[in-house]
């Protein structure tokens, strides 16, 4: 950075510092909340889902070969299997917006192409089964299907307007790839199964309550920690029979890599986030009540706005039904509330601040104007359809 970008950010901050309305209770309750929500996010999604994260995304720079992902994943790879992963992949993780960004980077770094890379950063928060059956069950049955099959089919889309608009500079990116020297790798079933043990530990880990007891999701609970604990075993284990201590030195190297890459921007983000729009239920500089009061009906204006303010908001995994729930009792339409459905769990200001970092500005806006503009105009189509 420049000595006057230096200057310029000082006297952006001298300013701001000195015209700071803190006598203003709105600005005191905003940045209450700006820390509130930082406080939660480190308790409630650090150690147990960030954390593994960021090991998983070290694990795929270090332990997968790059010829593993680039014949899944790659460029090359035929479409109907890259994309397909891609989307199984979040039905299997149930990660939020932020939660996915290490594993992108990970596999998008060591060669899957912009499509199933940008499928898999929105598939990874926006479809999993959890969310989906929470929202058939809170919502009702018709927004679920809604929600499920836009997901799905948003993650294809999005994935190959962005294959399909940088296809040049992918070209050259993908012919980097495979011009480096093959990778002698050990038998996959063992980086299988040793990226398995971290796959499960994730999602058991994180595994959210039921809403009512019985059914599957209650059994699956009920052993949350049993099985967590058998998945952490199991990679303590493989990580020392099979990987050199030189292995075990560059996977913790890596996956430091991502940390100090990552998490001073989500940090960031969730602090901007939480002072602009505060916790669930909790008003900060913008009233929520705005929200709801932009949202009603089935306009062009309501489903835009509710597509923007769904992928500014964090939302943690789940969270987003009963925010839902809420809005759609103060008036919200079912339109905008299916296009906050499908913008809001993929994106955030956090988030964005990462893809950033790893995809660039231009990338970065146009897979955020994908995800808004795609979500708005599927809200439009559905509130006509239901009314």
């Amino acid at each position: 950075m420049t000595d006057s970008k230096k200057l310029f950010l000082i006297a952006v901050a001298f300013l701001a510092a000195y015209f700071l309305p803190i006598a203003d209770p709105r600005m005191a309750r905003a940045s209450f909340e700006a820390l509130a929500m930082l406080h939660e996010y480190a308790r409630e999604h650090v150690l147990l889902c960030l954390v593994p994260a960021f090991f998983i995304a070290g694990a795929i720079s270090v332990f997968v070969s790059r010829q593993a992902v680039m014949k899944y994943l790659g460029a090359g790879a035929r479409k109907w299997v890259a994309y397909s992963v891609a989307a199984v992949s979040g039905t299997i993780l149930a990660v939020c917006s932020c939660t996915v960004l290490p594993l992108f980077a990970g596999i998008y770094k060591r060669g899957a192409g912009l499509g199933p890379a940008s499928a898999f950063l929105y598939s990874g928060p926006a479809i999993n089964v959890l969310s989906t059956v929470l929202t058939a069950r809170v919502l009702g049955f018709r927004l679920g299907l809604a929600r499920a099959v836009g997901a799905v089919a948003f993650s294809i889309l999005i994935g190959l307007a962005m294959a399909l608009l940088f296809r040049h500079e992918e070209a050259e990116r993908q012919q980097g790839f495979a011009e480096l020297p093959e990778e002698a790798g050990r038998p996959l079933w063992k980086t299988a199964w040793h990226m398995a043990g971290l796959v499960v530990f994730l999602v058991f880990a994180n595994f959210a309550a039921p809403r009512s007891d019985g059914g599957l999701w209650t059994a699956l609970h009920s052993v949350k920690w049993p099985m967590a604990g058998a998945a952490l075993l199991s990679v303590l284990f493989t990580t020392r029979r099979w990987f050199s201590a030189e292995e075990r030195q560059e996977w913790g190297a890596s996956t430091l890599g991502y940390a100090l890459q990552v998490i001073p921007l989500l940090f960031g983000g969730v602090l901007v986030a939480g002072f602009l729009l505060g916790r669930p239920g909790h008003d900060a500089l913008l009233p929520s009540s705005w929200v709801a009061a932009f949202v009603g009906g089935n306009s062009v204006g309501a489903n835009v706005f509710a597509s923007l303010a769904g992928a500014l908001m964090y939302f943690a995994t789940l969270t987003e039904v009963p925010i839902l729930q809420g809005l759609l009792g103060a008036g919200m339409g079912e339109g905008p509330a299916l296009a906050l459905l499908l913008a809001g769990p993929a994106l955030s200001l956090p988030s964005m601040l990462v893809i950033r970092s790893v995809l660039g500005t231009k990338k970065t806006l146009t897979f955020i104007a994908l995800v808004v503009v795609m979500s708005a105009l599927a809200g439009l189509s559905y509130g006509a359809f239901v009314r």
